[in-house]
């Protein structure tokens, strides 16, 4: 599905704004897994605002989108746990990175490493809940998140650049 959405013939675009965002009762393991979302979508927000430091004007339209869909993405968390009378766990104060981030091939290594664990933390909401809401507000994000990961792993020369299994490993 990622690499589908890079070529004009095949929809070229991100994936736009979750559609349907509403779920049943949430058992412990779904809330769970969409809370570790909710962590996931966070620091994603925080990872598309610190790189533009070191990204160039031609970057623009990829932050601009990649932060509007994380904070889309984190917006629909926040709703669905307080309908399943959940408290939504908060944005942390500040974030670490594994490396630091001081030039331009190390924040898309970042923009790529955060499209990655957000791939990884929709994988594990599908893994845990059999509600058909959540399981499409789920395949939603990933889709999301692994079109956008292809994308950065094209611009930073990664091969393959599309996973065939997004989210998992």
């Amino acid at each position: 599905a990622a690499a589908q959405q890079l070529d004009e013939a095949f929809g070229a675009g991100q994936p736009g704004p979750l559609q349907r965002v509403s779920a049943g009762p949430l058992d412990e393991p779904a809330v769970g897994a969409l809370q570790q979302a909710l962590a996931t979508e966070h620091a994603a927000e925080w990872v598309y605002t610190t790189v533009t430091a070191f990204l160039p004007g031609s970057y623009d339209n990829g932050l601009t989108e990649g932060g509007e869909a994380h904070r889309d993405r984190r917006l629909a968390c926040e709703r669905l746990l307080r309908a399943a009378g959940a408290t939504p766990r908060t944005a942390e104060p500040a974030y670490t990175t594994e490396n630091p981030v001081s030039d331009q091939d190390s924040a898309v290594r970042l923009v790529v490493g955060a499209e990655t664990d957000a791939t990884r933390s929709w994988h594990g909401v599908l893994e845990r809940t059999e509600d058909p809401g959540l399981r499409g507000v789920a395949t939603q994000a990933l889709v999301g998140s692994a079109t956008r990961c292809t994308s950065w792993r094209l611009d930073a020369g990664a091969t393959p650049a599309a996973i065939a299994l997004p989210g998992r490993g």
